[in-house]
């Protein structure tokens, strides 16, 4: 009896470890484990730390059951979020395609293609944990998810000091120019100077203003995509239809069976007439009849 029951627990122990894998691998991805995935604390802002200052990017690359769907979704998001979308390209990607000869006339052009949609959005910086999480709930399956959150801070106070640098240059430079500016050699040297000292300080405002508008809207890459698609189309034959022309036994063939069809027609035709042969029988009789007695 005991080596019964420890039997029957091995069995179901097998049939438990062989099945559990298996389940896992098809159920779909709920919402909140596609959203558990993409989620990070660096897309995060953290109000306390006045210190560093973060550029912070998102790239994902999954698939979904509709692309097209998905793309007026991830749009709508977008905007809810005070966002805006600067890049988008929807494309059908083919795969394979495949021409089967049906006819001497036509063919049949069968095309595997994928839907793919590479999206670029921007929202605001202290929204991006929140974006990635209803952008999540269109996947179906995650590929990849990558977020960087760059800190800027050291960069930004190179620009600044730049700035205070070439502001004093400018000044003393143009102090210079204005006292000893009787010399054209001198001046034309000078100003060549004041010229590169304010195209230093320019670039170095350039770069702030780029750095705070990366630091204030997060930029988020996706690539999506779908199931592969089938399409068929039916598409008249250009080639030489002499090509596709039927061999001799073919041609045999044919022709024995559409005079089995005459045949056949002519067979139909002449029963429909049974009538008529039946008068003509009467009429053949009755004629016999007369002649044999005319003779007697």
């Amino acid at each position: 009896m005991n080596c019964t029951k420890i039997i029957l627990g091995i069995v179901l122990l097998v049939s438990v470890v062989s099945c559990s894998p298996k389940k896992a691998e098809e159920a779909p991805m709920s919402d909140s484990t596609a959203v558990s995935m993409v989620s990070s604390s660096a897309a995060v802002e953290n109000k306390k730390d006045t210190t560093h200052k973060f550029i912070r990017t998102a790239d994902l690359k999954f698939k979904v059951k509709s692309v097209i769907k998905s793309t007026y979704n991830i749009e709508d998001i977008t905007a809810r979020m005070g966002g805006f979308v600067t890049y988008t390209n929807l494309a059908s990607n083919i795969d394979d395609t495949e021409t089967t000869v049906v006819s001497a006339d036509s063919s049949l052009i069968t095309t595997h293609f994928t839907i793919t949609n590479t999206i670029t959005i921007r929202v605001p910086n202290t929204r991006l944990d929140t974006t990635l999480k209803e952008i999540a709930k269109n996947i179906d399956f995650l590929d990849s998810r990558v977020i960087k959150a760059d800190d800027v801070s050291l960069q930004l106070l190179s620009n600044n000091l730049t700035l205070k640098r070439s502001a004093r240059n400018e000044q003393r430079l143009t102090h210079a120019i204005d006292n000893r500016g009787k010399k054209l050699n001198e001046t034309t040297n000078a100003e060549e100077v004041l010229l590169s000292k304010q195209e230093q300080a320019d670039n170095a405002r350039i770069s702030n203003l780029s750095l705070r508008d990366q630091m204030n809207f997060s930029t988020i890459n996706l690539t999506i995509y779908q199931h592969q698609a089938v399409r068929h189309e039916l598409i008249a034959n250009d080639q030489n239809t002499r090509e596709y022309e039927p061999g001799l036994g073919t041609k045999i063939v044919d022709s024995l069976s559409t005079g089995w069809e005459i045949l056949e027609a002519v067979f139909l035709f002449l029963l429909k007439l049974w009538g008529l042969y039946v008068y003509a029988a009467i009429l053949y009789l009755g004629y016999r009849i007369y002649l044999a007695k005319f003779k007697k």
